[in-house]
């Protein structure tokens, strides 16, 4: 049995509706000198798009399957992953009870209320607010008893578990369909999170397209807090799809500081770059940090081979609307 066989016997609801964009960035390629393409995950059909819907493809299913009425999730105040999980949940007539921990301890009304928060608001969420999501499972189960919620389901934080990391494998497989026949990409790149998004492409890569490395930008941790992890995830995938190899772990850990949440001078030259060179919008949490890496790498000239490389954009544009630092510039 191969992996999309394994991938089908496992239950899903088609939230998708068919693949993402793979394109050439035909501008930005030029300006730096080395073929870049990007796998245009913003651009999934719910909530202003992003990631996490691959994922709840699996976990959704899960939560009809076992027929709970709330859905329990965590992540900052500005999470792409909440605002996606609320969307959902009020499609299938969810409850949906939000987590949220601020990263940064700010108190501008701008960070507290726009972007994603009030997305999340929208689709009718109850938000706890907590210092800091330090045991997020275990915060959350607590929540679930304070509040005394029946027949709840915990999604965790990012959907990062090995049933939502399926949605990166099944990504990995669009990939190799949508790529140019005529080319093998040298790389492909995307931001390190909660993992199950770098974890899910690496597993599914290395069945399909087994000499392309999946590098992770990291967006909180350290590779040596951030590499346990996606090697745990990759384990937990390995036996849902009884796979015994897993690839390597590569991760650039330093385009994330000063902070998780927090936006950094190279992030912010990476939204205006690629929104002044291709239309494109990345956000300062994750998209911007992992193109940051790109462009760093490419600059110095330290990925090996010459062929083209691949950007996977997460989503997170409405995160844009919560961050007063974001500054524009003209791109010369």
């Amino acid at each position: 049995m191969n992996i999309k066989q394994r991938l089908a016997a496992i239950e899903k609801i088609d939230l998708l509706q068919g693949p993402t964009p793979l394109t050439k960035l035909n501008n930005l390629s030029e300006y730096l000198g080395r073929d870049i393409y990007i796998k245009r995950d913003d651009m999934t059909p719910l909530a202003m798009g992003g990631n996490k819907l691959r994922k709840l493809e699996y976990l959704i299913a899960d939560v009809v399957q076992k027929k709970a009425k709330v859905v329990v999730t965590a992540g900052a105040i500005q999470s792409n992953h909440v605002r996606q999980t609320a969307a959902i949940a009020s499609m299938y007539g969810l409850e949906c009870v939000a987590l949220l921990e601020n990263p940064l301890q700010s108190s501008n009304p701008l960070f507290l209320n726009n972007g994603n928060k009030q997305l999340t608001d929208l689709f009718n969420t109850r938000c706890y607010l907590c210092d800091e999501l330090t045991d997020p499972y275990a915060q959350m189960q607590a929540l679930v008893k304070s509040l005394n919620l029946q027949d709840a389901y915990i999604v965790p934080i990012g959907g990062s578990n090995a049933l939502g990391s399926l949605g990166y494998v099944n990504c990995a497989l669009e990939i190799a369909e949508q790529k140019p026949k005529d080319i093998e990409f040298a790389a492909v790149i995307v931001a390190s999170g909660s993992a199950g998004t770098h974890a899910g492409l690496a597993m599914g890569l290395q069945s399909v397209l087994p000499q392309t490395p999946v590098i992770g930008v990291t967006v909180s941790r350290t590779v040596a807090q951030q590499q346990p992890k996606i090697e745990a995830l990759q384990q937990e995938l390995g036996e849902l799809l009884n796979m015994a190899v897993f690839p390597k772990v590569n991760l650039w850990d330093q385009y994330f500081l000063p902070c998780y949440g927090k936006p950094n001078n190279k992030g912010q030259q990476a939204i205006e770059l690629l929104a002044q060179k291709e239309g494109i919008l990345l956000d300062p949490v994750y998209t911007a940090k992992a193109m940051s890496g790109l462009i760093d790498h490419i600059l110095k000239e330290s990925i090996d081979g010459n062929q083209p490389l691949l950007f996977i954009h997460t989503g997170g544009a409405p995160a844009i609307f919560a961050y007063s630092e974001i500054n524009v510039a003209t791109i010369k």
